[in-house]
């Protein structure tokens, strides 16, 4: 079975963007560091993106994915994706990340925001974070966590600081356990 891998960058208080949506405040890699991206992105070969995320995307230029395939969860489809890769879902996150996890394939790469990862996240779906912590107070903005329904344990599996302060707290998140299904009714005869 494939995993999803929510892999992004925070702010120290929890933020993924300013206000505005803008992630302007993200340090720059030194040269020749890229925090551990490429090494990542051999791995994947499918990505989810809220809307938000997609159209921020989109400001940074040519798409950044075309080897991937790219799937965008929104109930305003555009016209048209910017790029062949590039596939709108109008159906609940959840279902469908349920059945991409059972396809053949490599790692699914949650890249955002969090209004997609919160329902991946309550559902247990996502299988791992590797969360960028980028010594940032920003104060305000979009959140990375939204309200969950129950309180959940991870495995941390490993961490690494660099010069620049951004650490990275990679966990493991425990297999979800299905609840048992109710025992059916007994018909009237």
């Amino acid at each position: 079975m494939r995993k999803v891998v929510l892999y992004i960058a925070t702010s120290l208080d929890g933020y993924i963007a300013s206000p505005d949506g803008s992630v302007e405040w993200l340090p720059t890699p030194p040269p020749g560091e890229d925090y551990g991206y490429a090494d990542f992105l051999a791995t994947a070969d499918a990505t989810l993106l809220g809307r938000a995320t997609y159209e921020q995307v989109l400001t940074f230029g040519e798409w950044p994915y075309p080897t991937l395939t790219n799937y965008v969860f929104t109930h305003r489809p555009p016209a048209e994706p910017v790029h062949p890769s590039v596939h709108f879902v109008t159906e609940d996150p959840a279902r469908f990340v349920t059945q991409l996890k059972q396809e053949a394939g490599s790692t699914i790469w949650l890249i955002g925001g969090s209004t997609l990862a919160a329902p991946l996240l309550a559902a247990g779906l996502i299988d791992e974070l590797m969360l960028f912590i980028v010594p940032q107070l920003l104060g305000s903005g979009i959140p990375l966590w939204r309200e969950q329904p129950r309180p959940r344990a991870l495995s941390l599996q490993r961490t690494q600081t660099w010069p620049d302060g951004t650490t990275l707290l990679h966990y493991q998140l425990p297999v979800a356990v299905k609840a048992p299904a109710a025992p059916a009714e007994p018909v009237a005869g």
